[in-house]
């Protein structure tokens, strides 16, 4: 098995890359992430990645599009179905595309470790595109290490992030904040 993982960040692949190489599978990891902003969360989280992949001498790919205009032209009609309906497919589209060009048989993404994120939505289209192109999707539910992964991040000092990637799901973080603040003035 050749396996491309897209990846997200350096702390949701550490449980992920733990897991996989003690069943024997060396993933090369894939950076492509144009849904994440600002420019400095992107450059945050693209520059620990590159150093955390290099520290545990894992083959990283990374493929720089940073994209704002795209995605708020992609997502702004529907923003509630924002990730299933433009993040997710966008991420494992490219992701599936490098694969296929490049000799890889399998592909997996960092995303199915957070317990965050629409799981079962994320399963079928990463299954819907691997088929599209011929490949394999590795299933595995990473959520359970989730926990573990975020500790053992934190121990290592990588960068932790505070929402999801994208301006949208900043504002959701601040959502209770936001409430307050509109009911107090």
């Amino acid at each position: 098995m050749k396996l491309l993982m897209h990846t997200c960040c350096a702390p949701c692949s550490v449980y992920c890359i733990d897991t996989l190489r003690k069943e024997g599978i060396e993933p090369t990891v894939y950076w492509y992430n144009p849904n994440i902003h600002p420019y400095m969360e992107y450059k945050s989280r693209r520059d620990c990645l590159k150093d955390y992949t290099s520290s545990i001498d894992v083959n990283a790919i990374f493929e720089e599009n940073y994209g704002l205009d795209e995605f708020c032209r992609n997502v702004i009609c529907d923003l509630q179905n924002r990730c299933v309906n433009y993040c997710y497919r966008v991420r494992m589209e490219q992701t599936a595309k490098y694969a296929k060009e490049n000799g890889y048989d399998t592909i997996t993404t960092t995303l199915l470790v957070s317990p965050y994120q629409k799981h079962e939505e994320l399963v079928k289209i990463c299954e819907e595109i691997a088929k599209k192109y011929g490949l394999t999707f590795l299933y595995r539910d990473f959520r359970i290490g989730f926990r573990e992964g975020q500790a053992k991040a934190r121990e290592l000092g990588l960068y932790m992030q505070k929402y999801c990637g994208c301006v949208f799901s900043e504002e959701d973080r601040y959502a209770k904040q936001i409430k307050r603040d509109k009911e107090n003035i």
